[in-house]
């Protein structure tokens, strides 16, 4: 069972259960707040939420910008901090008061986040993500403020590198010289045309790219003497520029250039005294020497972060490349190259292998600025120098068997790209000349001479389209050289838009799985893609890929059409270029029809270098070596002797049925309703040991309910909100709406067993209650009448199995009956072991029980773990580990996961 995602929460205005079931929040503490404006309405303004002197505020209606700042500023009497949500069935406004400082004064103004109802919204949900509370730990009041800024008060980040600020000062200074009236696509479509084209000049200037018909610093120059200096002329000059260097017979400054650079006719309107300059400090920086591939980066970071967000973007660093392309197919032509020049026919061997790097074709299909295509083609032109320069050495005929500037195999036109986004496209093409030009100049340095590039004849072809809507074979024809690598967008469900899904879908068509990233649309068209062909192809992707229900769908057609995995990077921490890099844990996989070698990466720990398995023989779609295996959801446990688990009581009840802090003593007070509260646990009062409670009226007198004032309006109230819903089976659960809408309470003690928990615990929490203690829906429970169930889940070898297979929820591992529970394969075992494996448990509650001062979170905490119960676990796990053949406790997880896949199989054979 899953609950309502936060944005549907919020599209139904069900604002208190948003923030206290799905983002953590505390109950409100302030009562409702009434205004009047100027104009005569009263407006009622609701606490919904609190936490630590933050107050999440609720009015019915939206009345407009004015009197929204009018209730704002009533309500900021007597909440400093504060969100305030208005809201009507179509829409909703979120209002968060920035303040900004300027000339030494303090000024607040009301930020708007706008959403409409039903409609996918990326941004927002990824907002309401920002501010959910971690159910592990207490955060503390300047931390929430934080994220809240950061979620609705989004400031310009500061950038790192002089460069980036520079383009940034450039592109400002240029979109300010358009008109509030231009049409804002053909605008940012102009600015990035002109400054792929600055940028092209400024390197040029640095590569001695005019020589020998211009002069070094011949663009600087020109903006220093051809322009005034209050830049009057300056975007009269630079058109005039960029006209002559499309002409092959007009004068200039710097030789013809052409190649659909300067082709298309961009006028700059005219621009100020900043925008100048800025080309001029920019000028003064040593293009030369700074590497094509952070070109993406960089003017990304010009751009704002939402823009990034919606298409998924992240910037990968050339270390996490290399990742990808080393294995997929760098590594194996460098082996080919060093056998190559000892073999006693070198040269042939050599020109054998020099062919067949002319021979491949690559492609990335969601290339944004191009760092992929940049390295590969870095990297393969640096090979093939090392094959020219060692032909040279051979002496002989093969000596000037070949002209330097003519016989190059590897060439700009057999890389390609597709980019959603023109932007990005731009700067791939642009940065691809420069990174043509700084291979041609190393060249330059061995042989003496460098093709002569201008004008330009052959360049990098980028299709600006959704790679999902598009056919690949338009863009570069599959054949047995062709390679797909790069690193698509993730989105997970609740962050694409509703185009993205339906793209997503049509790609997946019958194969499609609700739990697919989006990522997963570039798998399945690679697939399609290499139909008729054996190709290489690798993605780098979210892990999210890795985990939950999303394993089976996605591997099961890639193993259908015969891939197999020729290498992987096993989960590590995202590094990219970008500022604001995108904080998210990564895999990487590559693939092949023929794998003679396959080749596995583990992590030690997060941030460690990767080190590679030895003696894989074969990779599995979780990325450890083994025999294939697909986990798929039982609806019964493998082995029954493991017990089986049920979902929490969930009320569905707007709240009505539960007995926040600040009414307890007033329900408590009605000697009627008294006798129904209980206490109520969740996910964090299971983790913190804190106070909750609930009326539970399942078995309650039908004339107390009329009896009891509280219990009367309370039922009425849950009625009244179940009438109301859009899911009918909820509408008619409104006759009984005195209990709880699904009901699993056991009569007897039960295990209680938190459906979220931190990965950073070191085992699977869980934690025994007494049947008058009511288990919510954000836990399982289970009667586990001897603790045997309390125990397997305890053990690092479900905690193992739990991390590989079941599902989270941003990085919090998420407990799922069907798929990892019921599919956790302990083997069977005898009455003595399972004696034993019940007494090892007792044993971990014993020790529990001796740290009567600290909540089950504090327990585990890996920093203050105490002695007594890390012993008391590691006894539990001796027995565990031995049931299941391991005899070394300290193996590393990737061994683990090795040892589970090996008796899932056999379990799942007997079946």
């Amino acid at each position: 069972m899953s609950t309502a995602a936060p944005i549907s929460l919020a599209d139904e205005n069900r604002y208190q259960d948003l923030f206290l079931h799905e983002l953590n929040w505390n109950a409100p503490d302030h009562p409702p707040v009434s205004v009047t404006t100027e104009a005569g309405e009263t407006h009622t303004i609701t606490n919904v939420a609190s936490y630590r002197g933050i107050r999440v505020w609720s009015c019915d209606g939206i009345p407009g910008s004015r009197t929204e700042a009018d209730i704002d500023r009533v309500i900021g009497k007597t909440t400093t901090d504060r969100l305030v949500v208005f809201h009507n069935d179509a829409e909703q406004v979120w209002r968060w008061p920035a303040r900004r400082s300027t000339n030494n004064t303090t000024a607040t103004r009301l930020t708007r986040h706008r959403h409409r109802n039903g409609q996918p919204d990326p941004p927002f949900e990824a907002r309401l993500n920002a501010i959910r509370l971690p159910i592990d730990h207490e955060v503390d009041a300047n931390t929430l403020l934080s994220r809240v800024r950061d979620a609705f008060d989004v400031e310009t980040r500061n950038e790192s590198r002089r460069a980036s600020k520079l383009m940034a000062r450039m592109y400002t200074a240029l979109e300010r010289a358009y008109p509030q009236s231009a049409d804002r696509a053909a605008r940012d479509h102009e600015i990035s045309v002109t400054m792929a084209r600055i940028l092209f000049l400024m390197f040029g200037d640095d590569t001695d790219m005019w020589e020998p018909d211009g002069k070094p610093d011949a663009f600087r120059d020109f903006i220093h003497l051809e322009t005034t200096t209050d830049a009057a002329n300056l975007a009269e000059q630079l058109n005039g520029l960029f006209a002559d260097l499309n002409s092959s017979t007009a004068s200039r400054t710097v030789p013809y250039i052409n190649g659909g650079l300067f082709d298309e006719p961009v006028t700059i309107p005219p621009v100020d005294k900043e925008f100048r300059d800025a080309i001029l400090d920019a000028c003064a920086v040593d293009w030369s020497t700074i590497s094509p591939a952070i070109f993406g980066s960089m003017f990304q970071s010009v751009r704002d972060a939402q823009t990034r967000r919606e298409l998924g973007e992240h910037y990968t660093s050339e270390e996490n490349i290399l990742k990808t392309l080393n294995p997929l197919f760098l590594d194996e032509l460098r082996t080919e190259f060093d056998n190559a020049r000892t073999h006693p026919d070198a040269a042939k061997q050599l020109n054998k292998l020099w062919k067949k790097l002319g021979d491949i074709r690559y492609m990335d299909p969601a290339c944004g600025c191009g760092n992929f295509i940049i390295v590969a083609y870095r990297e393969l032109r640096d090979l093939e120098l090392q094959i020219m320069e060692q032909l040279q050495e051979l002496g002989g005929d093969n000596q000037l068997s070949f002209d330097p500037t003519l016989s190059l195999k590897v060439t700009l036109d057999h890389f390609h790209g597709i980019e959603v986004d023109e932007w990005p496209a731009r700067i791939a093409e642009t940065a691809m000349f420069l990174t043509n030009r700084q291979c041609d100049l190393k060249l330059k340095q061995r042989f003496g001479e460098a093709p002569r590039r201008l004008p330009i004849q052959t360049q990098t072809r980028i299709v600006v389209q959704s790679a999902l809507t598009l056919d690949w074979n338009t863009v570069m024809s599959a054949g047995t050289a062709s390679i797909i690598a790069g690193n698509p967008p993730f989105l997970g469900i609740s962050q694409r838009t509703a185009q993205q899904t339906s793209e997503l879908q049509v790609v997946w068509g019958t194969g499609y799985h609700g739990t697919l990233d989006y990522v997963t649309g570039w798998y399945a068209k690679a697939v399609d893609y290499f139909s008729t062909h054996d190709g290489l192809w690798a993605f780098v992707s979210t892990n999210s890929v890795l985990q939950g229900e999303a394993v089976a769908p996605l591997f099961r057609r890639i193993t259908e059409h015969k891939w197999r995995i020729k290498f992987a990077h096993r989960t590590f921490p995202w590094t990219s270029e970008a500022a604001g890099r995108a904080a998210v844990h990564c895999i990487i996989i590559g693939f092949a029809k023929k794998v003679t070698q396959p080749r596995l990466f583990d992590y030690p720990r997060l941030g460690a270098a990767p080190v590679e398995r030895a003696g894989v023989t074969n990779i599995t779609p979780y990325l450890t070596d083994g025999p294939p295996v697909l986990v798929e959801p039982a609806t019964n446990p493998l082995n029954p002797q493991i017990g089986a688990v049920a979902y929490g009581n969930k009320p569905t009840d707007g709240g009505n049925l539960i007995v926040e802090a600040d009414a307890y003593q007033a329900v408590m007070a009605d000697p009627i309703a008294a006798k129904y509260v209980r206490r109520y646990v969740g996910a964090r009062e299971l983790l913190h040991d804190t106070m909750r409670h609930c009326l539970w009226l399942r078995d309650a007198d039908p004339e107390d309910l009329e009896r009891s004032p509280v219990l009367k309006e309370r039922v009425a109230a849950a009625r009244q909100f179940r009438s109301a819903s859009r899911a009918e089976s909820t509408r008619d659960a409104a006759s009984t709406a005195h209990e709880f809408r699904q009901v699993s309470q056991p009569d007897t003690a039960y295990l209680c067993i938190p459906r979220h928990i931190s990965e950073n615990y070191p085992y699977f929490l869980s934690q025994r209650y007494e049947a008058d203690v009511i288990c919510s829906d954000a836990n399982f429970l289970s009667p586990d009448p001897d603790g045997f169930i309390f125990a397997a889940i305890s053990s690092t070898m479900f905690m193992t199995w739990q991390r590989t297979i079941g599902g989270r929820i941003k990085s919090d591992l998420r407990f799922n009956k069907l798929l990892a529970w019921n599919t956790f394969p302990l083997p069977t075992i005898g009455d003595d072991r399972r004696a034993q494996i019940i007494a090892a448990g007792k044993e971990i509650l014993s020790a529990r029980a001796q740290l009567t001062t600290l909540a089950l979170a504090e327990m585990y905490n890996l920093a203050t773990f105490p002695e007594g119960l890390r012993q008391a676990h590691r006894q539990l796990d001796y027995i565990v580990d031995d049931i299941f053949g391991i005899q070394d406790s300290n193996i590393p997880e990737l061994d683990r996961q090795d040892v589970l896949f090996s008796h899932y199989r056999r379990l799942t054979k007997r079946k």
